[in-house]
């Protein structure tokens, strides 16, 4: 996933720097970038290029606004050897941006890394597609709920399309799960010979089956098709279909292929996820979550009592849980994980679920919103694991946010996306590509 950039020198004031900027570039950036035939600037640029780079920055620049207003494509500035902005470059950056022209300024070598995937993954999510697997949302076992998400929406699916460039492909859960029940035992038992993952003991041979034709279905509605970035499922409200959950083939799709997954058919969280792991290379999932500030609305759900004994500011606090434990990531991501008994009793008795975790210490949470112009960054604390058995909550996650109430009044959406560690900064090179606007609780 090369980014294709096209180097732009001033006619007038180019330097001997310029040449030897553009081969410290190629040697730092070998195997990220493509470097195009330098260009002079005014002069038309290859249609290509996802970018401009601009390895040396003049005086000549104040002469010129009108010019850089011209690009239409983003302008990168790489001055320095350590692949950054250089200091003197604050004056001319400061300039351009009181004419109304924004920059990409990188002031450490990641950030170039993560602007120049971010520029990359623009052009490719134009040829991407994300498979969604449904027939009727609105129906199932919990419909009252499953009524209220956007993501099902025609707008939503016409807006993804329009500002990511992504193809929704919505096909028939149904028909995925007759392929399912006419896969042969032996290839199912022939698959799970090649599983190398933890299973529980409560896991059943029956549901090691399920879990394996589920996968083989999916594989094989996937035959011959390209450009598949994503995948998903209305796996809970039409879990009528099937015998099992998607869980484990979700898990095998990225750990073989690096396609992402969508729990419950949610497209905006699988943006979300693919935009921000695809760019900044670090695990995500998705979960519910459950503010302390709800009280009995969100314990209710959940089937549990109260939240736990938390001794500092427990109103900034959230228990995240989904199907009955932290939520679905693959085998790789996780600090721990298994393979287990369903929890959930909307689910065939067959079916399985992950018990996964992230390490204990700093996290993102991260949404794209419904219109799709901003994206909220929330850095918080994962504290530790809470278990409340017999209830839809097994193994839960204690996170301290900076403030909750901001939370509750301006969240997106029950659905969030975990990222390990703080990441605003580098989400920010993110949202500078793809014109998103960052909101920062």
């Amino acid at each position: 996933m090369d980014t294709i950039l096209a180097p732009v020198f001033f006619k007038r004031d180019r330097t001997e720097k310029f040449f030897k900027q553009l081969d410290t570039i190629k040697r730092e950036l070998h195997g990220q970038v493509v470097l195009l035939q330098p260009i002079g600037l005014g002069d038309p640029v290859p249609e290509e290029a996802d970018a401009v780079v601009f390895p040396e920055i003049l005086g000549e620049a104040y002469e010129c606004a009108d010019l850089f207003d011209s690009f239409k494509v983003p302008i990168l500035i790489l001055t320095s050897e350590f692949m950054t902005i250089s200091m003197w470059d604050w004056e001319i950056m400061n300039f351009l941006k009181g004419k109304g022209v924004r920059v990409l300024a990188p002031y450490n070598k990641d950030q170039s890394q993560v602007l120049c995937r971010s520029l990359a993954l623009k052009r490719q999510m134009k040829q991407t597609k994300f498979v969604i697997f449904q027939d009727n949302p609105g129906q199932g076992f919990q419909p009252d709920i499953f009524k209220c998400f956007y993501w099902w929406g025609t707008e939503c699916t016409q807006l993804l399309h329009e500002k990511f460039g992504v193809t929704v492909e919505r096909t028939s859960l149904e028909e995925l799960g007759k392929v399912e029940k006419s896969i042969p035992e032996e290839d199912a038992l022939e698959e799970i010979a090649s599983w190398k993952f933890p299973m529980h003991e409560s896991l059943s041979k029956q549901a090691k089956i399920g879990a394996a034709k589920y996968y083989l279905a999916v594989k094989k509605y996937m035959e011959g098709q390209e450009g598949i970035g994503g995948i998903g499922s209305n796996c809970l409200n039409e879990s009528r279909f099937s015998s099992s959950t998607p869980c484990i083939a979700w898990n095998l799709l990225y750990e073989r292929e690096r396609i992402l997954w969508a729990c419950e058919g949610d497209t905006l969280s699988l943006t979300t996820k693919y935009l921000l792991h695809n760019a900044l290379g670090t695990p995500v999932m998705m979960t519910n979550i459950y503010p302390v500030l709800m009280g009995m609305a969100a314990l209710k759900h959940e089937g549990i009592p109260s939240f736990p004994e938390l001794l500092d500011e427990p109103e900034n606090h959230i228990l995240l849980a989904h199907c009955g434990y932290f939520g679905l990531m693959p085998h790789s991501f996780a600090e721990s994980w298994e393979a287990t008994a369903p929890v959930l009793r909307i689910v065939d008795k067959n079916a399985h679920m992950l018990n996964a975790r992230y390490p204990v210490g700093p996290i993102t949470m991260v949404k794209i919103d419904a219109a799709m112009e901003h994206i909220m960054v929330i850095e918080g604390e994962l504290k530790g694991y809470v278990q409340y058995p017999g209830s839809d909550c097994r193994n839960g996650a204690i996170v301290k946010v900076p403030d909750s109430h901001r939370l509750m009044k301006d969240i997106y959406s029950h659905h969030q996306i975990l990222l390990t560690g703080h990441q605003l900064a580098r989400i920010e090179c993110v949202a500078e590509v793809f014109g998103l606007t960052i909101e920062r609780l």
